[in-house]
């Protein structure tokens, strides 16, 4: 692993093979559904002069927006993961697993219930529940005899569980109350992108881009938490302060994320361990590659939504969630065999 991230040619490659990639899967998605096109309409669809016809309607008004809330959001989530992991030293550790999904969700479904014409307000609101989730997860994980009964970061984990699992449940219960209220359905829930638009674009784009720029800026930050607070600090660094800001903006990220596509899960789970397999554990390489990992990999599972079952359209957290459970068992098993944790390789 080490190898990897020492070699700048491989890394090099990396890149390049996942962006070559990614613009596979963005063209397949400009193309593919109901109605397919040819390259050439694509093409014309995209960069031509005419807005009229079926192509540039299709591909520009509802393809192309819905690609581009795709790759946002997973750079979003696989972003935020990224960020969860390295902060907490726990590879477990993701928007989904820890709560910041579930309360994220749960504040934009308020949003939508008391202030229905006020939807603009839907990702600054997920980021606060976003926020007020993992407060009240580090908080349990801290209570007083926690780390006797298992541990900080174990008691995250299951601290985090406890917390999704209510506040899910609290949604839930919201959304049936007020199913005539909410323009939403259960698919919501478990994360979809079907009908997202300019809007939804112009939505998360303002948390999306600075954030994950400012994650980037940030990354060389992030070697220092495996290192213990105790090093950390004395390399000159308010760890604590450090802590506050990368938890603060996994909550953004991830908020802005929930507030246009639901709750999909395993993204920022799965993303940051792809890369540390190809990279290496160097947040300076890991951070900005997780995040073109992340965007590759909704943009790919909401093209399997799309496609696999044709006419019939999946929610992309079905997707995500049938390839990332798979994916955490064998992250668990491998742990309980003594696998390491997240480091700076």
């Amino acid at each position: 692993m080490s190898s990897a991230a020492t070699d700048p040619r491989r890394v090099g490659l990396a890149f390049a093979a996942l962006l070559l990639a990614t613009g596979l899967v963005v063209a397949l998605s400009l193309n593919s559904g109901t109605i397919s096109f040819t390259l050439s309409e694509v093409s014309e669809a995209l960069f031509g002069q005419s807005r009229q016809g079926l192509a540039p309607q299709v591909i520009r008004n509802i393809r192309l927006p819905r690609a581009l809330v795709a790759a946002l959001c997973g750079m979003n989530l696989a972003v935020s993961g990224n960020l969860l992991q390295s902060v907490l030293r726990n590879p477990l550790a993701s928007p989904n697993i820890i709560g910041v999904s579930a309360g994220a969700g749960l504040v934009a479904v308020l949003v939508m219930v008391a202030l229905p014409g006020h939807l603009h307000l839907l990702p600054p609101a997920a980021f606060a529940g976003a926020l007020g989730a993992a407060a009240l997860v580090y908080a349990l994980a801290s209570w007083p005899g926690a780390i006797e009964t298992g541990g900080g970061t174990v008691m995250i984990i299951l601290a985090g569980v406890a917390v999704s699992a209510l506040l899910n449940a609290i949604t839930s219960g919201i959304m049936v109350l007020h199913s005539d209220d909410l323009d939403v359905t259960y698919t919501w829930l478990i994360g979809g992108l079907s009908g997202r638009s300019w809007n939804h674009v112009a939505l998360i784009a303002p948390y999306s881009l600075p954030g994950v720029v400012l994650a980037v800026i940030m990354s060389p930050k992030l070697n220092l938490f495996p290192l213990g607070d105790e090093i950390g600090s004395s390399l000159g660094s308010n760890i604590g302060a450090l802590r506050f800001l990368f938890i603060g903006l996994a909550a953004a990220l991830a908020g802005s994320a929930v507030s246009v596509a639901g709750t999909i899960g395993f993204v920022g789970l799965v993303a940051p361990h792809i890369g540390r397999l190809v990279t290496g554990n160097d947040s300076r390489i890991l951070v900005p590659f997780s995040a073109l990992m992340g965007a590759f990999l909704l943009l790919a599972a909401d093209l399997c939504a799309r496609t696999v079952f044709m006419p019939v359209e999946l929610p992309v957290g079905v997707v995500t969630a049938a390839l990332g459970a798979p994916f955490f068992i064998l992250l668990l098993l491998h742990r309980g065999r003594g696998g390491s944790p997240v480091g700076t390789g």
